[in-house]
């Protein structure tokens, strides 16, 4: 009974020590999580202004191209 009680608390001793480092390890991957959603949205917003700023061009262009066939 008593080699029983000793392992059992061994075992916890060794889960009660890895859950320690998993904290800070969770806390690591959800910081890195976060920077990579950050990254992402930016990426995004930029591709979005890109896309405006290309439909802004066209419609110059189309504009440009309408004045021009009417003179």
């Amino acid at each position: 009974m008593r080699q029983f009680i000793c392992a059992t608390a061994i075992v916890g001793m060794i889960f009660g020590f890895s859950a320690c480092g998993d904290k800070k390890d969770s806390a690591d991957k959800a910081a890195e999580a976060q920077k990579a959603i950050q990254e992402g949205m930016q990426k995004e917003q930029k591709m979005m202004e890109g896309m405006l700023k290309g439909a802004e061009n066209l419609d110059k262009k189309t504009t440009e191209q309408k004045e021009e066939t009417k003179k």
